[in-house]
């Protein structure tokens, strides 16, 4: 029998999925025996946690570890959740400035066909380096260029697999959308200086943008309208098809916004429109926090560790906004792609996520917060909570395991376990580091 009749037969060719599936992903029968398990959801205790075909199985003193198990001694250690990176664009490139390696963003204002999940390489050094970090799960998401306003579809990957499809939790996670604006400031790279622009003509052009937005969310709404009448005379349009999942609500939006004005503009926007919005960005969220948590909006932050915007800002505004926006009740997550900081920014900044987090606790965020900002939170926030962000019995087997808070600059990732699977976690900067100390 050949392999092209074998495949014919529909019992075979799905014995034949099932296996390839299993060797592709590598899963593996692991115990963690003796470390203090930190389940997010509850509080910690000292436990065996059993993980088989990629989710945990068991979990408890006396749990029965399976024939043929391999064993983690993880005494005097710490078991968390995999971490997340709730928002950025890691695998879409690879140095900054080198722009053949960086694919984040697409021509047009308006891409909502477009997962950014296909532009991810697999092989990108900037994956073990964020891994290494305890960094498991990334929300990869398209950026905004220039001209950008509905960017794409947001994927949620694993940070370990050969393919992105053996990568991909979640394809498509969440429609992106630029919010158009009022900048009232520009960047001109000709005289390398900033322009200022008149209120009025910064505020006609936003008004412009965001006025076609909705001419683009109308479209969208009569296209489903007709869509769900079974219409014989309509012209499939890709664009407007791929927006269906936003207007019903089954899909949520991250809508990128950053002053108070465009945060409440924004969520006027999703109001009309019955989105599902979650803010990305959020500056000045601290500013319009009770309208954030009247409306049940989650908040993605991007760096702790920035500047203020305003000249009369105290100088730890960025570094209070997370534990404020907690405190009034609003969920609260950190991602690479979110915005501030300093240095290289973007996917090579995923892996100081855990030390963001832990700079807040300094400025009102409580430790156990911190731990959740990058871990439940981003799960719920997205609707993956039932697979991910804490450890409990059939959860996706995403697990770090560290010999302190993964908070804290000194603390050491000891493993990583993706999908039920440990993971290797060299990097090229550890064998740069190793490299140049045995320099004679």
């Amino acid at each position: 029998m050949t392999r092209k009749t074998l495949l014919r037969t529909p019992l075979l060719a799905a014995l034949l999925a099932a296996s390839l599936l299993t060797t592709q992903l590598g899963a593996e029968t692991l115990v963690l025996d003796g470390g203090t398990v930190h389940p997010i959801s509850s509080e910690p205790f000292v436990v065996r946690v059993v993980i088989d075909g990629g989710k945990i199985v068991a979990l408890g003193p006396q749990a029965t570890a399976p024939a043929g198990s391999r064993h983690l001694d993880v005494e005097g250690l710490h078991v968390y959740p995999g971490m997340f990176d709730a928002l950025g664009q890691i695998g879409m490139v690879e140095i900054n400035a080198v722009s053949a390696t960086v694919d984040t963003t697409e021509m047009g204002a308006y891409n909502p066909q477009l997962h950014a999940t296909t532009a991810v390489h697999p092989a990108s050094e900037v994956i073990p380096v964020t891994r290494a970090e305890g960094i498991t799960q990334a929300v990869s998401a398209p950026n905004a260029g220039n001209e950008g306003v509905i960017l794409g579809q947001a994927g949620l990957l694993h940070l370990s697999g050969w393919t992105v499809e053996e990568m991909a939790i979640q394809p498509s996670l969440a429609m992106i959308i630029a919010w158009p604006e009022i900048q009232t400031r520009s960047f001109d790279f000709a005289t390398f200086s900033r322009r200022d622009v008149p209120f009025s003509e910064a505020e006609e052009k936003a008004e412009t943008a965001q006025n076609e937005l909705r001419d683009w969310m109308d479209a969208a709404r009569q296209y489903e309208h007709a869509v769900a009448a079974g219409s014989k005379r309509l012209e499939r349009d890709l664009k407007l098809e791929a927006m269906i999942p936003m207007i019903r609500g089954e899909e949520p939006v991250v809508i990128m916004a950053n002053a108070a004005r465009d945060i409440k503009a924004a969520v006027a926007f999703a109001e009309q429109y019955h989105l599902h919005m979650i803010l990305g960005g959020g500056r000045d969220a601290w500013k319009v926090k009770t309208l954030l948590a009247e409306k049940n909006i989650p908040v993605i932050l991007g760096s702790v560790q920035s500047l203020p915007e305003e000249e009369d800002d105290p100088y730890d505004r960025p570094f209070r906004t997370a534990g404020e926006l907690a405190a009034a009740g609003i969920t609260v997550a950190f991602g690479s792609g979110a915005g501030g900081g300093f240095g290289p920014g973007g996917p090579h900044a995923a892996r100081t996520l855990p030390l963001e987090a832990g700079m807040a606790t300094a400025y009102g965020l409580s430790e156990q917060e911190a731990l959740r900002t990058l871990t439940l939170n981003p799960a719920r926030i997205f609707g993956v909570d039932g697979q991910l962000g804490s450890i409990e019995v059939g959860k996706i087997a995403n697990l770090v395991v560290t010999d302190a808070s993964p908070l804290g600059i000194a603390t050491q990732v000891r493993h990583v376990i993706i999908a039920g699977r440990e993971v290797s976690t060299d990097n090229k900067h550890r064998a740069l580091y190793e490299r140049y100390r045995a320099r004679p």
